[in-house]
């Protein structure tokens, strides 16, 4: 299996994964200079990259941990989705949800990369659905632990 990336900035980097056991590969922001993200503020930043996932997979987009717990920088979206067909530049919109400003730099990794495949079956409506034990219990309906 291969991931193709193509290049679109200058300075953009190659998504990598820094261990072996590591299940996203990093994205880094493709910068011509620090951009500061104030608390409660959101930015989009720019990858340099392009991807094709392949057909039948997406990349998910994740917040790197260490972003979001030791400075509150996390995805504006939760979860950006890369569908297998688009071939535009990936951007990682971040918001700020920290008590300080904080500045990204050129090159810094700031979110991952995941690849997933994609189930795309026909839709159809149906009168009812199959019986499960839990049935329509929502939040919180198995227990707490």
């Amino acid at each position: 299996m291969e991931l193709s990336v193509k290049r679109l900035r200058e300075g953009a980097s190659l998504p990598y994964r820094a261990t072996a056991g590591s299940a996203g590969f990093d994205l880094c922001a493709c910068l011509e200079q620090n951009v500061v993200i104030r608390p409660g503020e959101t930015k989009v930043i720019p990858t340099g990259i392009a991807i094709d996932p392949g057909e039948g997979a997406a990349a998910l987009v994740f917040g790197r941990s260490g972003l979001g717990i030791k400075h509150g920088i996390v995805p504006a979206n939760a979860v950006g989705v890369v569908d297998s067909d688009y071939r535009g530049e990936i951007m990682v919109g971040l918001h700020n949800q920290g008590q300080a400003a904080y500045e990204i730099q050129p090159g810094e990794r700031i979110a991952q990369l995941v690849l997933v495949p994609v189930l795309t079956p026909d839709v159809r409506e149906a009168d009812s659905l199959s019986g499960t034990e839990r049935g329509s219990g929502g939040f919180g309906s198995t227990g707490r632990r």
